[in-house]
């Protein structure tokens, strides 16, 4: 149940990061790392590894572009 929660949670962040991926919208990476830490902790919890997986990439090409666009220095 928590992997299922985990991957809902990691597609609703998808939603925050494709579009943050494009020049001028990279600030949207700032919503959507809290969301994929939390959908990542619980991918962690639960006993699939299906859910962390996909968040754990998520937070990686968030936080890549983030770094990438001068939001993490």
């Amino acid at each position: 149940m928590l992997n299922v929660l985990s991957v809902l949670i990691g597609l609703s962040s998808l939603v925050f990061i494709l579009p943050g991926v494009f020049p001028l919208l990279g600030a949207l990476n700032w919503l959507a790392v809290p969301i994929t830490l939390v959908g990542l902790v619980l991918g962690m919890v639960s006993s699939r590894n299906t859910g962390r997986n996909l968040n754990l990439v998520l937070l990686v090409v968030a936080i890549l572009r983030l770094s990438l666009g001068g939001g993490i220095l």
